[in-house]
Order: structure tokens, then sequence, then C-alpha cells
């Protein structure tokens, strides 16, 4: 039986574009987890599977919502959820532009290059997920993943819209008048993580961990355009590594972040060798097993603060934990 006969009831997303709005129906037991406008930000939206150490994008600037729900009903897989929602925005006169599904999107690597947001408000299984980029008229641009844990299925939309005034805001200022910069910081930002310091590193470090399933490890020193590791003992990887060391089962995933100064592929190549960088010391002057660590950059894709200033671009420099398995 099509998936269709499970919804009971409609959900109208809000208009994105100023000529119509755009909707889709979800089942009645949906709940919306996320749903945030940027009047002017940036995406990349990806046009291709993860390969050779980078994954083709789009980037796009223009209107961004940012949209993510969970369904509550066990038992469907990502390709159940996806399907319904490719046929309604197919008839809505989006075209397919890319679409794929788990290790055909490059596994791994492509969750981690391409812009999720962060739990709870979108939950990715690392071995059932779906993906899939559309375009309506050459301004109109939607990213959308799929997928689910062992209870409910989970959605995100990233929908990015380029109206005229907004493609008239983009254009240079016949002024000449360049003291205002223009940056597209990727994702909206996201709260900042509590200060990392002193006596309470570790309880903090371990306690954000295990209750948001990520934390920025803030006490680490990077300079612009470097992934060189300073060469002092960070409290924070020592912290890590116990927690590591205390289980094997446990792993984690170290996650490079760059401000949004220079091109979008450097700054992915610069914030993954930042997080190899942090796994190299973790495993060679912390003890910590190859096995439990892995290493991926998401560039300027994921700031938490403006990259407008030098103190924005600083917090926006650093490698986060994400944990994949507690025990």
């Amino acid at each position: 039986m099509r998936l269709f006969a499970l919804l009971a009831a409609t959900l109208l997303l809000p208009s994105f574009a100023s000529a119509s709005a755009l909707s889709l129906t979800l089942p009645g037991n949906t709940t919306v987890l996320s749903d945030e406008v940027q009047v002017l930000d940036g995406y990349a939206l990806p046009l291709g599977p993860f390969q050779d150490g980078a994954l083709p994008v789009k980037s796009l600037t223009g209107k961004v919502q940012r949209s993510s729900w969970r369904v509550g009903i066990s038992g469907l897989s990502a390709q159940q959820l996806r399907t319904p929602l490719e046929e309604q925005l197919i008839s809505m006169g989006y075209e397919v532009l890319f679409q794929c599904s788990t290790q055909a999107c490059g596994g791994f690597d492509f969750r981690f290059e391409t812009e999720v947001l962060s739990a709870p408000q979108m939950h990715v299984d690392l071995g059932d997920y779906h993906f899939l980029s559309l375009q309506k008229g050459g301004e109109d641009h939607v990213g959308l993943m799929v997928s689910r844990s062992a209870n409910a299925g989970f959605i995100q939309m990233i929908h990015v819209t380029m109206p005229e005034e907004q493609l008239a805001a983009l254009q240079p200022d016949p002024t000449g008048d360049e003291s205002v910069e223009t940056v597209a910081d990727g994702a909206a930002p996201e709260p900042a993580m509590p200060k990392l310091d002193g006596d309470v590193v570790q309880d903090a470090l371990i306690a954000t961990l295990r209750e948001q399933g990520h934390v920025v490890l803030d006490d680490l020193a990077f300079a612009t355009g470097s992934a060189d590791l300073g060469v002092e003992r960070f409290a924070s990887l020592a912290t890590l590594a116990g927690f590591l060391r205390e289980n094997a089962a446990r792993r984690v995933v170290l996650v490079g972040h760059t401000d949004a100064q220079g091109a979008l592929d450097g700054n992915i190549d610069l914030s993954r060798r930042r997080a190899r960088s942090v796994r190299s010391r973790m495993v060679k002057d912390h003890g910590v097993s190859a096995a439990q660590l892995e290493a991926a950059g998401m560039g300027y894709l994921a700031p938490r603060a403006s990259n407008l200033s030098p103190e924005g671009r600083e917090e926006n420099r650093r490698v986060e934990a994400v944990l994949l398995a507690a025990e």
C-alpha cells in the first residue's frame, strides 16, 4: 500500500517565494522540529556524490528556509519517506538535479560534507538516508534529506529562492562604497557551545557531548588558513581521550569548521585537514584507538557566529566532536 494512505492530515509550509507558497502533504502525526528563515543567506546544494575527496555543489545565495520534521511512524524506510515527497515536488514543477541514497551518495563522507541541521532538529542514520537536489525556474532550489531512527522518520528541507529584489541587492554598489563586507555564511548560526575552562572542562565537555550529541573543543588553536594544531596540551583532547579509552565501543567524528574567508572548496579541504590533525594528536599523544575516531570537514557551512567580525571568524574556526556510539 502506498505511503499516501497514511497521510491523514496536511501540514502547510510557510511561503518561501513571493509568488506562491510551497506546501507539502505530510502524515498527520508529524512534528515540526525546525523552521527558520534567513532573508539573505547561502547554501551549498549538492549536485553529485562525494568522491575523490570532494563534494560537487552549486553555491546558492538568496532567501533560505531551513525546515525539519519528525514523522512518528515506526518501520518506515528512508525510501518510503522520500517517494511521496519527491512526487509532490515534481508535480509542483521541480526537476531533479541529483538524487542518491546512502552509499551511492558517498556514505559517511557525504553526510558530513553536506549541511545537516544539528540534533535534535535532524537525525540521519548513516545506514539509511536519501538525498534529493531539485530546481524550478533557475531561481528556486530545494535540498531534501530523509532518514529514520528505530521509531520515527526524519525530513529536512532547505529551500532557496532568489526574488528580483534580492538579485538586485547582490549587484555591486554603483557608488563604489565597499565598506560593507558581504559574506554567505552557509548554515544559520548555531547557539554557541559553552566555553570549556579550567577545572570544569571535563564535566562540561562530557556532559554536553552526552546530552547534545556534539561539543565544540573550544580550547584548540588554529591560525587563519592553517591546519596545524598548536603544540600545547589541550584539556579538551585529554578529557575526550579519557572518555573514549574507558569504552572501546565509543566512537566520535571530529568535524572541522572554518571562517568564511576564501572559496568553499578550499575551506572544506582546510577544515578536513584540521580534523585529521586533531585525530592524529588523539591517537599519537593520548592513546586513543584510531578505530574510535573519524575526521570530516564542513568548511564554512555551519557557522556559530557572524563571519562579519574578527571575533566571529575566530569562533567559527573550530573542531567539534560528534558522538556516534556512546557505549
